[in-house]
């Protein structure tokens, strides 16, 4: 019982010691030197450590990336998006495409009209040189919940709403595509200023299963004069120039597969990203 006695006496004697004033070991002054250092020391790290941000801050561009040489080239999306790469609905039921069309409407109401209207931002050439040319107002009409929901869907006719991704300062459209980077069937059909888009059947066997394609937007491709992007503190209000694809009499009940691509002298495509500069889709009709 002594020796409890006095092991507790020592714990409490180590907490406080009445007789030295001291608290676990050391005095006031002391535990306030080593407060004071632990601040100045902490401080200064803390110093270091804002001093080095702000001077990496003071080596990056609010307007552009300091860093673009591993870049790849812009991806190609499209409207609405694929489940697995899949588009598939029936004909004689049109909850199984009111999500495409739901998809493509949501989707073009930044594109509306009376959203266009500001000259500043819009350009005015004589014509219709908004995103929204009269003849995109096919797909859009097409697609519209309103008042002909799914018109198109529901008469063996698919649509694709195409886009390239934004990359900041990259030219995507900057340089038109070279001869060596097009297939030679579509030489007869570039156009100057424009990057072509084209979509074809991914299978052999598919050739004959797959109607004709029509294309609808500022030419058939992407025109130079949106790109490059300069980031949304230049470009706050813009706009992706859009493609819409509309995919006539695809042969029902069977799965077809469509690949579509851009084609420029800087837009590659990888076997690791098939969205980088191409897309593939699968479609699946039913009756």
């Amino acid at each position: 019982m002594q020796a409890n006695k006095d092991s507790d006496g020592g714990w409490r004697t180590f907490v406080w010691n009445s007789e030295k004033k001291e608290f676990l070991g050391r005095t006031g002054s002391s535990w306030l030197k080593i407060f004071l250092f632990y601040v100045i020391f902490y401080g200064c790290l803390a110093g270091i450590f804002i001093g080095t941000i702000q001077a990496l801050l003071l080596t990056l561009s609010n307007y552009k990336p300091t860093y673009q040489d591993r870049v790849a080239p812009p991806g190609l999306s499209h409207t609405p998006r694929s489940e697995k790469s899949e588009i598939a609905f029936s004909l004689s039921d049109a909850s199984s495409y009111k999500k495409y069309t739901d998809a493509m409407t949501k989707f073009l109401k930044k594109y509306d009209d009376d959203k266009q209207t500001d000259q500043m931002k819009f350009e005015d050439c004589g014509g219709k040189c908004q995103l929204m040319p009269e003849r995109f107002l096919k797909c859009r009409d097409t697609v519209s919940s309103t008042p002909l929901p799914g018109r198109g869907f529901h008469t063996r006719e698919a649509w694709l709403i195409v886009k390239l991704n934004r990359i900041v300062n990259f030219s995507e459209g900057g340089r038109p595509p070279m001869n060596n980077s097009v297939e030679e069937f579509l030489l007869p059909k570039l156009k100057p200023n424009l990057i072509p888009i084209f979509c074809k059947n991914k299978r052999e066997e598919d050739a004959d299963k797959i109607g004709e394609i029509k294309f609808f937007g500022l030419g058939e491709g992407f025109p130079l004069q949106y790109y490059p992007y300069y980031g949304k503190l230049l470009h706050p209000q813009y706009l992706q120039p859009l493609v819409a694809i509309q995919f006539n009499n695809l042969t029902l009940n069977e799965e077809l597969r469509i690949e579509c691509k851009v084609f420029g002298e800087n837009i590659g495509y990888s076997e690791k990203d098939r969205y980088q500069g191409r897309f593939d889709v699968k479609f699946n009709i039913a009756s």
